[in-house]
């Protein structure tokens, strides 16, 4: 008789760790992607909670295949879609000038910081998007 074992599901609360040993970020990290440090130059537009549409510059602090996050002036909240146009370095497009166009919704926001009022903004990607070649849009 053969069996189906479903695969052991990893946990997402920390291991408890032995005496004299720490839990790093790494033991902790729930997220499904890896998550890459790509200070990219991207374009975001939205909607506003009272339905004013907004376009503004950004830079991306770190990205992955499913989000990405960043920081904005704009006051947006949670659940709201936005779609951005982010920057590709020529190093990785042979030299062109190539730009990744694709939406998402904010699943996570932070305080504004105290130097400016930007705020944090964590965006998860939906499935569609699409390379653009061509010139810079103006912001």
């Amino acid at each position: 008789m053969v069996t189906n074992k479903a695969a052991a599901k990893k946990s997402t609360r920390p291991q408890k760790k032995s005496p004299g040993k720490s839990v790093t970020p790494v033991d902790i990290n729930r997220r499904r992607e890896w998550r890459f440090s790509l200070p990219l130059s991207a374009t975001v537009e939205g909607e506003l909670p009272r339905g004013r549409k907004f376009r503004e510059a950004a830079r991306l602090k770190n990205i992955s295949a499913g989000g990405a996050y960043f920081c904005l002036d704009s006051g947006l909240v949670v659940g709201s879609r936005l779609n951005l146009v982010i920057d590709l370095p020529k190093k990785a497009t042979e030299g062109r000038n190539v730009r990744l166009q694709l939406g998402g919704i904010a699943v996570r926001l932070e305080k504004p910081d105290r130097r400016g009022k930007k705020q944090g903004v964590a965006v998860r990607f939906n499935k569609k998007f699409r390379f653009v070649r061509g010139q810079k849009k103006s912001v």
